[in-house]
């Protein structure tokens, strides 16, 4: 054989072999570990620099060279939150890094679809950290690769002020992993033109405020969305969410300085963290759950979300949108026993709230007829019910409603699989439990409910197998699990899929619920949603 013919039949075997694991992006090179189940992983690969020293409180950076190898099998620091201890283990401010997953049969010209996950906390907490996502990769018959990031959050991700140059830094982080992904998910084996942006709860949200960035442009970024509790909080301008730098500023004793940003700049992590806390919205009598959060800068938010979707200013790619019977239980107090409770903590969450809006709220969200449960009032119920839609359910259904008025492939959801523990304690079919049935109930670190490995179990493949269509196929039927319904599109029928353990099938929106969302959608941009 010449040489020439050597070169030529190393060169066309390299384009066909197995990506190796020890991968070289140029900034760094990772070595990857494969694992007995046919996948191998990435674990703690940097995507930005550390955000620290000058760079907290700023726009995320390109990752620094790193001229050693890298064995990528630890994760990375996940991102410090409001109110966490500065020494938690796992935790830092240094933590822009994500993990993927992929088979380790993959070729450099597999061009697999990505699941690409936002993980929630509502941006104040990294609340679903170091998912194991070889459950999404062996459901879709090893047909996806799986990548789950790492952002700022808290004040690290969202402060906003005059002073700050760059607000949004939080979302900002998760637009830059995603152009990390299309500049390097090819050495993986996948296709940078077949990414789903997907995430749940907070990460929910930022697959929306993605969608809608800098007035809803294409920057080619992903090919489809899967957002699991879809969250629309209030969105503040930089002068409205000026008051929570001033405190800030005041009590970590940087009133005086002549430079207060670098002041902030200069504290160390345990003392910062120690003054970093909620306080009050104005206009509300207690802290609220989520202080910071998204800004709307004029820049990557131009305007509020429910604004932006009704004009149809956002990417136009096809969509997953969907929610939890029960959205509110785990957020609300239990110790919930007057209407005046009640009122007071929607009027802590949405401060713009009016008393006329209080009250159709409350007339919309009877007490009557809510269950009661071990050392409860029935107001913890009808409080959760009213914030579960306020924030939660009426969004998905308003996004999905505008999807189909423009044609857009939408596809929604409702999980109403009980787990019996989680029945008897009041909190119902809870926000996002449906991420344990996606992932796999072993791989969400323990925080599974019990019966996803037990009588619930046969949800699990049913939920995996539309996931992972969708991903393959931009489709949630394709290859969807044998014997599962045909998931109808979100149409003027206004159908959705309805998932029960063994009783799967597809419903439509309940008249009641059509009309209190409709309420809820018309007030939405007044709560600054």
């Amino acid at each position: 054989m010449s040489v020439l013919k050597f070169l030529s039949f190393v060169a066309a075997f390299q384009s066909v072999s197995a990506v190796e694991p020890l991968v070289d992006l140029g900034h760094s090179r990772y070595q990857g570990v494969p694992l007995q189940n046919g996948i191998t992983q990435w674990l703690g690969l940097r995507y930005g620099a550390p955000p620290v020293g000058n760079l907290r409180f700023a726009a995320p950076q390109d990752p620094p060279r790193n001229g050693s190898l890298q064995i990528a099998d630890t994760h990375g620091n996940i991102c410090i939150g409001t109110g966490q201890a500065a020494n938690a283990t796992g935790y830092g401010e240094d933590c822009l890094f994500l993990d993927i997953y992929a088979p380790s049969n993959a070729t450099e010209n597999s061009k697999l679809g990505v699941y690409f996950f936002i993980q929630g906390g509502g941006f104040n907490t990294n609340s679903n950290p170091n998912l194991n996502g070889s459950g999404i990769v062996t459901a879709g018959d090893l047909q996806v690769i799986t990548v789950a990031i790492n952002y700022r959050v808290g004040a690290y991700g969202f402060l906003a002020a005059q002073e700050v140059a760059s607000p949004n830094n939080g979302l900002k982080d998760q637009r830059k992993a995603l152009e990390w992904v299309q500049k390097n998910i090819c050495k993986f084996g996948g296709d940078p033109s077949r990414v789903t942006m997907a995430g749940d709860s907070a990460g929910a949200a930022s697959v929306t405020l993605q969608l809608t960035a800098y007035g809803g442009r294409d920057d080619r970024l992903f090919s489809a969305t899967a957002a699991e509790s879809q969250s629309f909080a209030a969105v503040r301008t930089v002068n409205e969410s000026q008051y929570q730098y001033d405190a800030l500023v005041i009590r970590t004793g940087c009133a005086s300085a002549q430079d207060t940003l670098a002041c902030l700049r200069g504290l160390n992590t345990t003392y910062f963290q120690s003054q970093s806390f909620n306080i009050p919205f104005p206009g509300a009598s207690s802290p609220p759950l989520y202080m910071y959060g998204p800004t709307l800068d004029n820049d990557f938010v131009t305007d509020y979300t429910y604004s932006a979707f009704d004009k149809g200013a956002f990417v136009h790619v096809p969509g997953i949108y969907g929610d939890d019977t029960n959205e509110g239980t785990i957020f609300t107090p239990n110790t919930t026993a007057t209407i005046g409770d009640s009122d007071n903590f929607l009027k802590n969450q949405f401060p713009a709230l009016t008393l006329q809006q209080l009250a159709k709220i409350n007339s919309l969200y009877p007490v009557d007829g809510t269950p009661t449960f071990v050392n409860t009032s029935r107001f913890w119920r009808q409080a959760s019910n009213a914030y579960g839609e306020v924030r939660y359910i009426c969004p998905g259904i308003f996004i999905s409603r505008k999807y189909s008025e423009l044609n857009v492939p939408i596809w929604n959801y409702h999980w109403d699989v009980v787990d019996p523990t989680q029945g008897v304690e009041g909190f119902g079919v809870p926000h996002t439990v449906e991420v344990n049935a996606i992932w796999g109930p072993n791989n969400t670190n323990g925080g599974a409910p019990a019966s996803y490995n037990t009588t619930n179990a046969a949800i699990v493949p049913v939920a995996q197998g539309y996931w992972t269509s969708f991903v393959r196929a931009n489709n949630p039927n394709t290859h969807r699990f044998k014997g599962t319904p045909h998931w109808d599109q979100y149409g003027t029928s206004e159908a959705r899929i309805h998932f029960v353990t063994n009783a799967t099938a597809i419903e439509t929106v309940p008249e009641d619920q059509r009309s209190r969302c409709s309420y809820l959608s018309s007030i939405g941009v007044d709560l600054k949603q």
